[in-house]
């Protein structure tokens, strides 16, 4: 029985741990990206006309490699801003993260 008590604070402490890191690239991408990018990645039709914004779930984003797409976090791409020195490079690879759990 404490056995599995042990287990249970153990998995109940790795969750909490877990969970803030989620909410926060959640709140990151809402804060930085989703205004252009959209909430489902697909992008603001608004944006997508006038700033030439991409689907973060297309074929042209999710073949780019982590390090070009941390680039274009960081650095901006077009007329997206960076956020180098906005953002921590733990955000930034976090919300490299997100960007890859928008593929089809």
């Amino acid at each position: 029985m404490k056995r599995i008590a042990a287990v249970i604070l153990v998995l109940g402490l790795t969750l909490m741990v877990a969970m803030p890191a989620t909410a926060a690239v959640a709140d990151d991408y809402k804060a930085k990206c989703q205004m252009c990018h959209g909430a489902d990645g697909k992008g603001n039709p608004a944006m997508v006309k006038s700033m030439g914004v991409k689907d973060l779930g297309s074929a042209d984003v999710q073949k780019m490699s982590d390090a070009d797409l941390k680039g274009a976090i960081e650095n901006g791409k077009g007329k997206m801003t960076g956020y180098k020195g906005k953002l921590s490079d733990k955000q930034i690879t976090d919300l490299v993260a997100h960007v890859r759990s928008f593929k089809k």
